[in-house]
């Protein structure tokens, strides 16, 4: 996974048993964007949208989105081009920007690829939405369409989701290590601090169950970390600055740390050893972005519900996010552009987090009672939605670069894997996560 972003790879099911009041489900149908805004005459077009991953827009597994929004406009078939990995994703439309052709009506760009596609040689392909009638970049929380929006201020995408970081932690391992299993005490344990958290670790790994680690992966210790502090791998002139970044030192040195006291499980998230560790209970906690919960859900097995609980986290982070963005050379862009602003409109977003966990972007989306009331089959008596939305409203935003994604996945699979699985010391592997930027970005 990206620290600014996901990689929304096909695992990444739909949230199992996401529930509110009916009466505020029945309230989310209507749509503040207008509904009647699409098709400028009765032709019969199909618009097609390339994403990745799971959105939550499809037929099949999603909110029905696309269905209801043919009823509207019986004129407008829309079509899914989907790829399983954001990277695979990223590289094909790069691709297809540069040559100008290919490109479908509506185009995601992951957080992760913002940077990238906010650069001239691909913003100037996509339409401004501030010249779009209807879009008011106020809508959404403050922070994200800035991270859309070029240098001479164009905003190239709407916000889909934000990725608002907490802890999933399972209480029955945690009352085994002698430690509170309440998740406002288990919250208290580190609040506020992310030295607070390692230190928990220490604690449970002290008593902790035979096998048990008392956290996934170093990897994603290191993206919370990171996603909760205000520089990162960029600074504001978009340098980057991942070797002298406070906040890259700070999560560095955290992983690191829990790495040498073996609190980590040594994996590396979302590979086959990871997922099948759920269900053999290898770890007491992981890092927990709002779209990850239908994930560590369905990993975990029936066996385990009710095991698992969510906490706060020690600093509010975002880990993740995307946007929708309309290519010019589209034949309908009007279209495009109409459909791009009721997929991302309050009433569309709160029925994707109900049925996905991806937790608005849009304002009046992101504070809907049905968000904050929504709940999960698998926690019992967790405030999912509070708690997540509590935490979007929290984020403090760093700049992002063009560059983060490569040297993110450089110091996860790269320097803090060889620290796990290769017992290479934090100097050494710090040494090798330079030689590799150096190779592969130069400077």
């Amino acid at each position: 996974m990206r620290t600014s972003g996901r990689t929304r790879k096909a695992a990444v099911i739909a949230v199992a048993g996401l529930a509110a009041c009916a009466t505020l489900i029945t309230g989310c149908s209507s749509n503040s964007k207008d509904d009647s805004k699409g098709s400028s005459s009765n032709e019969k077009i199909t618009l097609r949208i390339g994403d990745y991953g799971a959105f939550g827009y499809d037929d099949k597994t999603g909110a029905k989105l696309f269905a209801e929004y043919h009823k509207l406009h019986p004129n407008i078939t829309i079509k899914e081009d989907n790829v399983s990995d954001s990277q695979v994703y990223w590289n094909s439309l790069k691709l297809h920007l540069n040559q100008n052709s290919g490109l479908d009506d509506i185009q995601a760009i992951e957080i992760g690829f913002v940077a990238n596609a906010t650069q001239p040689q691909y913003a100037n392909k996509f339409v401004d939405f501030k010249s779009v009638k209807g879009f008011n970049a106020s809508d959404w929380l403050d922070y994200k369409e800035k991270e859309a929006t070029t240098t001479d201020g164009k905003i190239i995408g709407v916000g889909t989701d934000v990725g608002p970081t907490a802890i999933c932690y399972r209480k029955d391992m945690f009352k085994a290590a002698g430690l509170p299993t309440d998740r406002n005490a288990v919250a208290a344990l580190w609040a506020g601090d992310w030295q607070k958290f390692v230190d928990t670790g220490k604690k449970f790994q002290a008593q902790a169950p035979k096998g048990v680690a008392f956290t996934d992966s170093a990897g994603g210790l290191f993206n919370a970390v990171l996603s909760s502090q205000t520089t990162q791998y960029t600074d504001p002139s978009g340098k980057l600055v991942y070797d002298s970044s406070p906040g890259v030192q700070t999560a560095w040195n955290l992983s690191a740390e829990a790495v040498q006291d073996g609190l980590t499980a040594k994996l590396q998230q979302f590979d086959t050893s990871w997922t099948s560790a759920f269900k053999t209970n290898k770890f007491a906690t992981v890092a927990c972005p709002s779209w990850m919960i239908g994930q560590v859900a369905s990993d975990s097995g029936a066996a385990n519900k009710g095991n698992w609980d969510i906490a706060a986290p020690p600093q509010a982070g975002n880990w993740g996010g995307s946007f929708l963005g309309v290519p010019k050379s589209g034949k309908h862009t009007a279209e495009a552009e109409a459909l791009a602003q009721w997929l991302t409109a309050p009433a569309q977003e709160v029925k994707v987090f109900q049925k996905f966990g991806n937790i608005p972007s849009v304002k009046a989306g992101l504070d809907d009672p049905a968000v904050a009331n929504t709940t999960n089959d698998f926690f019992p008596g967790t405030p999912v939605g509070k708690i997540f939305s509590d935490t979007a409203h929290n984020i403090q935003p760093a700049p992002i670069g063009p560059n983060d994604s490569t040297v993110k996945d450089i110091i996860t699979k790269n320097g803090l894997l060889l620290m796990e699985q290769k017992g290479t010391s934090k100097d050494a592997a710090w040494k090798k996560v330079q030689a590799t930027v150096k190779d592969q970005l130069g400077g």
